[in-house]
């Protein structure tokens, strides 16, 4: 009789537990994003290789 009620305050708790997940209040913090190195962000990469253009045309100009 004993294992019956533990196997019902188990699967009492398990429920409530799954109900909360499903139905309780919304986590108000939104996930990170993955901020981008310089190295791996494709537009600081692109405005670099055009600066890198422009100076090697008019050298002085870059100054």
């Amino acid at each position: 009789m004993l294992y019956l009620y533990m196997l019902a305050a188990i699967g009492a708790v398990t429920i409530s537990a799954l109900l909360w997940r499903a139905f309780g209040p919304e986590q108000t913090s939104k996930p990170r994003s993955a901020s981008l190195a310089p190295d791996d962000d494709p537009e600081f990469l692109r405005r670099l290789d055009e600066r890198k253009r422009r100076e090697r045309r008019d050298p002085e100009e870059g100054q």
